[in-house]
C-alpha cells in the first residue's frame, strides 16, 4: 500500500454526541452503522460511510409509530436497547430489543436508508441480540447472558435452544454479544463489567456456535478501567473487515471531565480502533483520541448544522422522547419555519412537544430564531424530564430555568422585546463568563463544561454542566438539545448546532 493511503489520521470518536452501542456491516466499499435511541423517536439512526471515519445520518431504521410502540409514560433509557445490523442474502436485517413494548423484533430493508419491514417479534428473553448465519444457512442468535439459539428470522421462532454459551470471565452484565465465522472458528465477542468505567471487550472461539467455547488467553482483548485516559468506558464493540483485509473495531467509549469521578455529558460515543490478530485472536487498543486511518480518506458530504425549514420532511437527525405526533408539528402551515403545537404543559413530565438534536461537541453552539406568539416556547438542553435547563419565552418575558432533580428554579429573567428572537444556548470546557456571585470555591475544577444562555448577544445565566451528564442524572443516554412548546403555538425560522469555535466569538446571528 502507497503512503498516499496510509498517511492520513483521524479524530475519535468518529460520530460523536449519544450514538452508543454501534454495530456495523460492510456491503462492497460501504459501510453501514446503527445506534441505540432508548426513548427517542425516531428510533435506531442509520449512518453510511466510505472510509469508517467519515459518517453522515441517512435514516432511522424505526421511523413509524408502528415499528416503534413506546408508552406515552415509559421512562427515560428505557425502549430501543442495542441493534445489531447485518447484511444476508440480498437484504439488511436490524435485531434490536424494546424493553418498553414487545422485546425482541427484527426488521428489513432492500435499501439501508429504508423503508424498513414492520417488525418480526421473536420469542427469546434478554437484550442485545445479534444475528449470524452459517454455511448451510442457518441463522443463529446470540443474546445477554450469554445464549445462543437457532432462530427462523423470517417467521421470528425458535428453532434450537436457547442453550447457555460463553458467558465471559466472571464479570458483571456479559451482554452485547457478536457471533463471526472467521476461518474455521466461530467467535463471540462480548462486553462485561457493565457499561460504566469498569466496561471491557472479550472474546471466546469454538468449532460450532453450540460450543464448547474457549476463552482468549489475553481477555479482556480491551479495556480502559483503572487509567488516567482520556477515553473510558471502552466496550460494546463490533467487528468490521475493509475490502483490502483489514480489521477494524467499532465501540461505545465516553469522555469524562472534571473533579473526580468526572462527568461525561455527551454520552456514550461511537469510536473507532484498529484490530490485529496474533495467534488466531484479536489484539486491539488502547483506543486512541488520535489514529492512523484505514485506507484512504473518503469524506462524505456533511449534513449542514443549520436547518431553515424549508422541506416538508425533518432532517433523520431529529429526534423526540416517546413520539412525535403529526399534529404537533409541521413546515407547510407557515412556509419556512417550524411550528409547534403544545401537547403536554410542561418539559417536567412526558408528553412536552420537543423536537431536538444530540449535541455533538463539547464546545458547542445552538441558536434559534423563535416567533413565541401568544404561547410558551424555548431553546432547552436536556438529559431527561428531571434534568434539563431552558431558556423560554411567554408572556412578554424571558427567562433561564433550571430543572434538576425534584428542584425546579427561574435562575434569570428580564423582559422579552417585541418580535421574534434569537436564543442561543453555549456549553464550554472553559469558561466564557465571569463567575457568579457566592459561587464556591472549586467549581471551575469541578465542573465538566458550563452551560450558558443568551439572548441575542446578552448573557442571562450561565450553569454548571455536571448537573446534566449521566453521572447525576443517571441512565444511558446523552444531552439533546432543541426546541419546545407547552402552550399554544411557537414558530421556529431556523435552528443551528455546532460548534463554538472560535471560543468568546460574537452570537449574534
Amino acid at each position: 500500500m502507497d503512503a498516499e493511503t496510509t498517511d492520513w489520521h483521524y479524530d475519535n470518536p468518529v460520530i460523536p454526541g449519544f450514538h452508543p452501542d454501534p454495530s456495523v456491516c460492510r456491503v462492497g466499499e460501504d459501510y453501514y452503522l446503527v445506534c441505540s435511541s432508548f426513548e427517542y423517536f425516531p428510533g435506531v439512526p442509520v449512518f453510511h460511510s466510505r472510509d469508517l471515519v467519515h459518517w453522515r445520518q441517512i435514516g432511522n431504521v424505526l421511523d413509524r409509530p408502528a415499528q416503534l410502540p413506546l408508552p406515552p409514560d415509559a421512562a427515560a433509557s428505557d425502549g430501543i436497547y442495542a441493534p445489531t445490523i447485518r447484511y444476508h442474502d440480498g437484504r439488511f436485517w436490524m435485531i434490536t430489543t424494546n424493553v418498553s413494548h414487545g422485546g425482541n423484533l427484527i426488521v428489513t430493508a432492500e435499501r439501508p436508508e429504508g423503508p424498513w419491514s414492520d417488525p418480526v417479534w421473536i420469542d427469546l428473553p434478554g437484550i442485545d441480540p445479534d444475528l449470524a448465519w452459517d454455511e448451510d444457512g442457518d441463522c443463529w442468535c446470540a443474546f445477554q447472558g450469554v445464549q445462543v439459539a437457532r432462530v427462523d428470522p423470517e417467521a421470528g421462532k425458535v428453532l434450537e435452544g436457547p442453550f447457555p454459551a460463553w458467558s465471559g470471565t466472571g464479570l458483571q452484565w456479559p451482554e452485547a454479544p457478536h457471533l463471526y465465522r472467521i476461518g474455521e472458528w466461530w467467535y463471540l465477542m462480548i462486553a462485561e463489567g457493565g457499561t460504566e468505567r469498569g466496561h471491557t471487550v472479550a472474546m471466546a472461539r469454538a468449532r460450532s456456535p453450540r460450543g464448547p467455547w474457549e476463552a482468549a488467553p489475553a481477555n479482556p482483548i480491551l479495556t480502559h478501567r483503572g487509567t488516567a485516559h482520556p477515553v473510558q468506558s471502552t466496550g460494546h464493540a463490533d467487528l468490521v473487515t475493509t475490502p483490502d483485509g483489514q480489521w477494524w473495531m467499532v465501540l461505545l467509549a465516553t469522555r469524562p471531565r472534571g473533579y473526580s469521578p468526572g462527568f461525561h455529558v455527551l454520552g456514550r460515543e461511537t469510536f473507532l480502533t484498529p484490530v490485529r490478530w496474533e495467534d488466531g485472536w484479536p489484539v486491539v487498543g488502547p483506543v486512541a483520541l488520535r489514529e492512523r486511518g484505514p485506507g484512504s480518506p473518503r469524506p462524505v458530504r456533511a449534513r449542514p448544522s443549520r436547518d431553515d425549514f424549508d422541506d416538508p420532511a425533518l432532517d433523520p437527525r431529529w429526534i423526540s422522547p416517546r413520539s412525535r405526533p403529526d399534529d404537533s408539528w409541521s413546515t407547510t402551515e407557515r412556509p419556512g419555519w417550524l411550528a409547534l403545537h403544545a401537547a403536554g404543559s410542561t418539559a417536567d413530565r412526558p408528553g412536552c412537544t420537543f423536537v431536538g438534536r444530540r449535541q455533538e461537541h463539547p464546545a458547542s453552539r445552538t441558536a434559534v430564531l423563535l416567533d413565541p406568539g401568544s404561547g410558551r416556547a424555548g431553546l432547552s438542553i436536556r438529559m431527561d424530564e428531571a434534568h434539563h435547563y431552558d431558556i423560554e419565552v411567554a408572556d412578554g418575558q424571558v427567562g433561564v430555568i433550571a430543572r434538576i432533580g425534584p428542584l425546579r428554579q427561574r435562575v434569570a429573567v428580564r423582559s422579552a422585546p417585541p418580535g421574534p428572537l434569537t436564543l442561543v444556548i453555549t456549553t464550554s470546557p472553559d469558561r466564557q463568563g465571569p463567575p457568579g456571585a457566592g459561587e464556591p470555591t472549586g467549581l471551575h475544577v469541578a465542573a465538566p463544561d458550563f452551560v450558558a444562555f443568551h439572548v441575542g448577544d446578552e448573557l442571562l445565566a450561565e450553569l454548571d454542566g455536571r448537573y446534566l451528564s449521566t453521572e447525576v442524572a443517571t441512565g444511558f443516554t446523552g444531552r439533546v438539545v432543541g426546541m419546545y412548546a407547552t402552550a399554544g403555538t411557537a414558530w421556529f425560522d431556523w435552528f443551528d448546532h455546532g460548534p463554538l469555535d472560535p471560543p468568546g466569538v460574537p452570537l449574534t446571528d
